[in-house]
């Protein structure tokens, strides 16, 4: 009989006890599965609002018709350019030693803008050689450091002008002495 009253007690591999896991490991699992879900659930709703947000055929067709006509606008007119004199500084940090001769071109938006700028040559001279002679004999030496010197001049003659702009600045002539 003590054996018998034992048995009960004592968990058997096939009991109660292997059952008692059986549900825990069932509501685990639907746990992990319900928050999948609603990850995948989230990603696919913050896909469609980054596809929403995207432009359309017909945004990109306008645009396209749009650009077109910039171009075409841009056709009647080619940029004129404006010869300016010669420049010839000094260098910065070279104490007189090192000089830069620059003969440039400035290619304008349209005929007024060419206009203004005959206007304010000596002006928009007196920017060029104080941004040239601001620049070292290294800073200049390189093709970045021309484009550099090349942007500078654009962006700092542009703020002044108020009938147009300055597209591009073109060195016909640069020598470094």
């Amino acid at each position: 009989m003590a054996e018998t009253n034992a048995s009960p007690a004592s968990p058997s591999p096939e009991g109660g006890g292997s059952s008692g896991g059986k549900p825990t490991l069932f509501i685990l699992l639907a746990i992990i599965n319900m928050a999948v879900l609603i990850g995948v659930c989230a990603m696919m709703y913050l896909g469609q609002k980054k596809k929403e947000s995207q432009p359309g055929i017909d945004d990109v067709i306008n645009g396209e018709h749009e650009k077109s006509k910039e171009e075409e606008h841009s056709k009647e007119f080619i940029g004129k350019l404006v010869p300016l004199e010669t420049f010839l500084v000094n260098v910065s940090g070279s104490r007189g030693r090192k000089l830069v001769k620059i003969n440039m071109e400035l290619e304008v938006t349209n005929a007024e803008v060419q206009e203004e700028v005959e206007k304010i040559k000596p002006k928009i001279r007196d920017y060029i050689i104080i941004i040239a002679s601001s620049k070292t004999f290294a800073e200049i030496s390189t093709k970045e450091g021309k484009d550099a010197l090349r942007e500078e001049i654009k962006n700092q003659i542009n703020l002044f002008l108020t009938k147009g702009q300055i597209t591009k600045v073109y060195f016909t002539e640069f020598i470094l002495n």
